[in-house]
């Protein structure tokens, strides 16, 4: 949402309104969100509307990120390690233009992905803490072997 929203905004206005989106995402509570929101809507909704409508229309889909203890909202948004994913597929998909069969495409998107997940070495800064949580918030989806 922030980056989407950031895209409305030149220069010159975009470490101010990062701000006070940033008041928004990382509030302790949904009631906080929703008055950050509308502080923002105060001051930047006649310069730029199609923010706020943005965060109107899809804030039932932000909320459920409150319900997450500070320390692992950065792990569930943080999309660094997506992005560097995503452009290492596009990569390989581009440098080699086309594809004689489905499976030639399959086995040079495994063979990226198994390359770029050599690199990966360090789990995500408060990764443990997330894992505690997500264990017992999600335990129906953990297995045997994580649950116990």
């Amino acid at each position: 949402m922030t980056r989407h929203s950031l895209n409305y905004v030149p220069y010159t206005d975009k470490k101010a309104v990062a701000m006070d989106l940033k008041k928004i995402y990382q509030s302790n509570t949904v009631e906080l969100a929703a008055e950050a929101l509308d502080e923002f809507e105060i001051t930047w909704g006649d310069k730029y509307p199609a923010i706020v409508k943005s965060w109107r229309n899809n804030w039932e889909k932000v909320i459920p990120f409150l319900q997450f203890p500070k320390q692992i909202r950065k792990v569930i948004y943080t999309t660094n390690i997506v992005e560097s994913l995503n452009s290492t597929l596009r990569k390989c998909v581009r440098n080699r233009g086309h594809f004689s069969t489905e499976d030639a495409i399959m086995k040079v998107l495994y063979l990226a992905i198994r390359g770029v997940s050599k690199k990966w070495n360090m789990p995500a800064r408060e990764w443990k803490y997330a894992l505690n949580h997500f264990a017992i918030m999600f335990a129906d989806r953990f297995s045997e072997k994580l649950a116990a």
